[in-house]
């Protein structure tokens, strides 16, 4: 009987790239809008201050996902290329030991994020109604820390399982539950911003069980066993999942570098404008990481089975729809922007309105070169190339990002800042083409592979 993983060999790699990439990007659009619902109903329902609070301690929970996300994603290139060497009984160790090992990171985050928020976001600077709420809400994330921050796993699990629409399922019903849940606690109930954060652990938690539903019925590839895997193992599923990992810790603090710079430029209208495009831009970035993330276990799969020109031909879609992709978002960024913006921007604040047209159009421009590096980056990450990952994710999040801020900003004042990021795409497209041409194996032809 033919498994769930065969279609990452058998399948023509359109009709997988369409199976694998469609569900993960319509699951990454609902969980944009309900971010954005969210945030709606916390700002008009509850406060400012209570909107304030959200947005500081995100910083916080974003590291305990991604110190989750560090074995997730780490574990799942190993997990795939092990299943096309036909290694299921180290798959299933490895699968067993990376659940045990996120768990506990999950109790321990939850015990730091319980006991010691407090001081943590006063050093921050939170005081205040910011600080009681910020309080408020951390504690609820640190009480499901255990089962929510399993959930983003067990997810690459799935799909590492050919589970690609379960897996759209449970992130599309996550999303709506949380939306319901927020309206009603919120909205109807009219509760505080404890509501906010039970609403999304709620729908996590549910999310989390669900998905571990198939793996304890033993219905899927990976299978729960006893035992634990060498060091050197372990190791190596850390040096995969480090890309990732730093570079949301490297883009988080080049966000804080880019608010000085913009103050300083421009003040807190220039700081606002470039809110609004990277509120829009979050969306788009989403999709194309939906894309490049659902075709990780297929790539991988293909690559331990020694499928070479499969997981070119494979990579070749991933790029052409990604640049579709963002040649659409280009134009309609730069064409569309003095429709887009104002539903961000009060009508008589013209200052905002005009100075957030100009980001968007310039802005638009970066997109004609920033889904290479993303592309290559999660390719190089599929192909166990930890090393090579790791450096086109770091210059591209924040060494070639503030090289731009350097060299155009004292010439080009905002514009300098809004241009920033088309500079940073080339560099990062020139060095993710070049780490990738240069890989010491059969890729090493990659001009002549992506011809398959």
């Amino acid at each position: 009987m033919e498994t769930n993983i065969c279609v990452f060999e058998t399948l023509p790699p359109t009709k997988l790239f369409i199976k694998c990439a469609v569900p993960a990007m319509l699951s990454m659009i609902f969980s944009g809008l309900y971010s954005i619902v969210d945030g709606i109903f916390v700002g008009r329902c509850i406060g400012s201050d209570a909107l304030a609070a959200v947005n500081l301690v995100m910083p916080l929970i974003s590291i305990a996902f991604a110190l989750a996300e560090l074995i997730a994603v780490g574990s799942s290139v190993q997990l795939a290329m092990l299943l096309g060497e036909k290694k299921q009984e180290q798959a299933n160790r490895t699968f067993s030991v990376c659940i045990k090992v996120i768990t506990g990171i999950s109790v321990f985050v939850g015990v730091i994020f319980f006991f010691f928020c407090e001081p943590m976001l006063t050093l921050m600077g939170a005081k205040g109604n910011a600080l009681q709420y910020s309080v408020e809400y951390i504690r609820m994330y640190a009480a499901f820390a255990p089962l929510i921050i399993v959930y983003f796993a067990v997810d690459n699990y799935l799909r590492i399982c050919g589970k690609p629409k379960y897996s759209m399922i449970l992130n599309v019903a996550t999303a709506v539950l949380n939306i319901i849940l927020d309206f009603l606690l919120i909205v109807i109930w009219k509760q505080g911003i404890w509501a906010a954060a039970f609403a999304s652990c709620i729908s996590m938690s549910v999310g989390t069980v669900m998905a571990l539903i198939p793996f304890i019925q033993n219905k899927l590839e990976l299978k729960f066993v006893k035992g634990w895997i060498p060091i050197k193992q372990f190791a190596q599923i850390i040096a995969n999942g480090s890309s990732e990992f730093f570079a949301n810790i490297s883009g988080s603090i080049f966000s804080f570098i880019l608010n000085i710079v913009l103050l300083s430029v421009g003040g807190s209208t220039a700081v606002a404008a470039m809110s609004i495009v990277m509120y829009i831009e979050s969306l788009v970035a989403a999709l194309l990481f939906g894309m490049v993330d659902s075709m990780q276990p297929a790539i991988s799969y293909c690559e331990g089975a020694s499928l070479k020109k499969r997981v070119y031909a494979l990579e070749k879609r991933v790029l052409i729809s990604a640049a579709v992709l963002s040649a659409i978002t280009c134009i309609i960024l730069r064409c569309c922007g003095k429709w887009i913006v104002p539903f961000f921007v009060k009508p008589d604040d013209t200052e905002l309105l005009n100075l957030s047209i100009q980001a968007m159009s310039l802005y638009a421009l970066s997109y004609l070169a920033n889904w290479i590096d993303g592309c290559l980056s999660g390719f190089l990450t599929a192909l166990g190339q930890a090393g090579r990952s790791f450096i086109a994710s770091i210059t591209g999040t924040l060494l070639f990002p503030i090289i731009g801020l350097v060299i155009l900003v004292p010439s080009m004042g905002l514009n300098g800042v809004y241009l920033m990021p088309l500079f940073s795409s080339i560099m990062s497209a020139i060095l993710s083409i070049v780490l990738v041409a240069t890989i010491k194996s059969d890729s090493r032809d990659f001009g002549r592979e992506l011809q398959v």
